[in-house]
C-alpha cells in the first residue's frame, strides 16, 4: 500500500519537477559581477539552472519565455535583514526580533520564530527579494543567538537553512549590555569561550555546568561551534577601532570564521579587512554620524572597501529591516550612481547586482547553491520591465526553486481595491 502511494504521488509531482523553462531574448545578469549580457538565456530544470547566455541550445519541449525587452537577474539576496520575525514592529505580540526577557541567548534559533505569511514576504517577492539572510537582535547579552535564510516563497515553508551562523554584538550595544563599556563586553565574549570549552572538555558527559557559569548549558553548547570554526561568528561592530579588535579575534579562536556587519567605518580599516579574507555586511544608505561609533560614515564606504579587496553585501541593518527589503536594488542602483559625483566612490553595476544576489549566497557559505544564474544553482530568477537598479522598474515575474510565485501582496491588493471606488464602496471613515 504504502509503494502505491509513492508511486501515486510521484506522479502526481513528477510533471512540476520535470518541467524544462527557457527564458529567451532578454538581458540577462549571472549575478557573478560581470557585466549583463544582451539576448541571452536563461535554463531551468528540476528547479535548477543549467544554462545561461548566448547561443544557449534550448531542449526539446522546454516552455519558452519570452523576455525581449526586459531584464533577468537572479533572484535578489537580503545580505542582513530579520525578515519574517516581525508584522507590526510597534506591537509585541507579532515581533519575534529579540528575546529581551530570555533567559537564554547563543542557543536562540531565528528559525524557530519565522512567520511565512508576515505581509512583507510578499512584498519582498514582488520586489524581487527571493531569500533573506535574517538575525535577531540580542536581548539581555551580546549573544542574540543564530541566524537563518529564509525564502519569500508563497508556501509555509520559508526556512532555507537555520543555524547558519551565530550572532554577536559588539560596540556600543555589547557595552551597554555587558556592564557599561567594550572592556566589559570582550571580557564577557572571552568568559563564554572558555566557559564552552571547559564544558565541552568535561562537564558535557556528565551534564553539569558550574554554579558560578554566566551560560546557561544550551547555550555553552551553541558556543561551541564557533570555536570549533563549524559556524561562522557574524559580529556587529560599527567603528574602526572594534573592527580592528574582531579581526584579532583570529589570533584567540584560529578557526574562527568571522563575517563583520554593519562596519559603518570599515573604509578607514579596509585594507586589514581585506587581508584578513573576512566578508562585511553593510547598510549602504548610511552616510551621517548617527553615533560615536559612525563619525566616520560616508556613502563611499561599499566603494572604498570594493576597491581595497573585501567581499561587501548589502542589507538593511536597524532601519526597517523586516519590512523594507525591496528598497535593496535602490540601494544597490544609487552605489553605481555615486560614481557620477566628484570624489566619491561607488561600485560597478554588476558589482552591486553581487552585493545583492551572489555575495550574501557566498558569505554565508551557500554560493554553490544560491545566488546566481550559473549551472547547478537553484533557480531563483527574476524578470524585469528595465533595469533592476533603476527606481522605475518592477520586477514582473519571480521564480524560487524553479516555481513560478505569485505576484500580488496587500499593498497591491489595497490599490486596486481604492483607485477605482467610488464614496458608497469606501469603509465608513471616509464617509463626509
Amino acid at each position: 500500500m504504502k509503494a502505491l502511494l509513492l508511486a501515486a504521488a510521484a506522479l502526481i509531482t513528477s510533471p512540476a519537477l520535470a518541467q524544462t523553462i527557457a527564458i529567451t531574448g532578454g538581458k540577462v545578469a549571472i549575478g557573478d559581477g560581470s557585466d549583463p549580457i544582451e539576448n541571452a538565456t536563461v535554463v531551468i530544470t528540476n528547479g535548477r539552472v543549467t544554462a545561461a547566455g548566448p547561443n544557449v541550445a534550448i531542449p526539446a519541449g522546454a516552455k519558452r519565455i519570452d523576455a525581449s525587452g526586459k531584464w533577468v537577474t537572479p533572484g535578489l539576496i537580503a545580505g542582513f535583514s530579520r525578515l519574517g520575525l516581525s508584522e507590526v514592529e510597534g506591537v509585541d505580540p507579532t515581533n519575534d526580533t529579540v528575546a529581551s526577557r530570555s533567559p537564554f541567548s547563543a542557543v536562540i534559533d531565528a528559525a524557530d520564530a519565522i512567520n511565512p505569511r508576515v505581509t512583507a514576504m510578499a512584498v519582498s517577492r514582488s520586489g524581487g527579494i527571493t531569500r533573506a539572510i535574517t538575525a535577531p537582535f540580542a536581548g539581555q547579552t551580546m549573544f542574540a543567538g543564530h541566524g537563518a535564510v529564509v525564502d519569500t516563497g508563497s508556501d509555509m515553508n520559508a526556512i532555507t537553512k537555520a543555524r547558519v551562523f551565530q550572532y554577536v554584538e559588539f560596540g556600543e550595544s555589547a557595552a551597554n549590555k555587558s556592564g557599561g563599556s567594550r572592556a566589559a563586553s570582550w571580557a564577557y565574549f572571552r568568559n563564554a569561550m572558555q566557559e564552552a570549552r571547559d564544558y565541552a572538555a568535561s562537564l558535557r558527559p556528565m551534564g553539569m555546568r558550574p554554579h558560578d557559569a554566566l551560560l546557561k548549558r544550551p547555550d555553552m553548547a551553541a558556543v561551541l561551534p564557533i570555536i570549533e570554526g563549524t559556524m561562522p561568528l557574524m559580529v556587529r561592530a560599527e567603528s574602526a577601532v572594534d573592527i580592528l579588535r574582531v579581526l584579532r579575534l583570529k589570533e584567540e579562536l584560529p578557526a574562527v570564521k568571522l563575517i563583520i556587519a554593519g562596519a559603518s567605518e570599515g573604509w578607514e580599516v579596509a585594507p586589514q579587512i581585506a587581508a584578513a579574507k573576512v566578508p562585511v555586511v553593510i547598510e549602504v544608505m548610511g552616510n551621517l554620524p548617527e553615533s560615536f561609533e559612525s563619525l566616520s560614515s560616508t556613502q563611499s564606504n561599499a566603494g572604498r572597501m570594493q576597491k581595497a579587496g573585501v567581499a561587501v553585501s548589502f542589507g538593511l541593518i536597524d532601519r526597517f529591516d523586516s519590512l523594507q527589503l525591496r528598497t535593496l536594488t535602490q540601494h544597490a542602483g544609487n552605489m553605481v550612481a555615486l560614481n557620477k559625483v566628484p570624489g566619491a566612490t561607488g561600485v560597478s553595476w554588476g558589482q552591486a547586482l553581487a552585493s545583492i544576489s551572489s555575495r550574501p549566497a557566498e558569505m554565508v557559505g551557500l554560493g554553490g547553491e544560491l545566488g546566481s544564474l550559473k549551472p547547478g544553482r537553484r533557480a531563483d530568477v527574476v524578470i524585469w520591465d528595465g533595469d533592476p537598479l533603476e527606481l522605475s522598474s518592477q520586477a514582473i515575474q519571480v521564480f524560487i526553486d524553479g516555481q513560478e510565485q505569485p505576484m500580488s501582496d496587500r499593498q497591491q491588493k489595497l490599490r486596486d481595491r481604492y483607485r477605482t471606488s467610488s464614496e458608497k464602496d469606501l469603509p465608513k471613515a471616509y464617509e463626509r
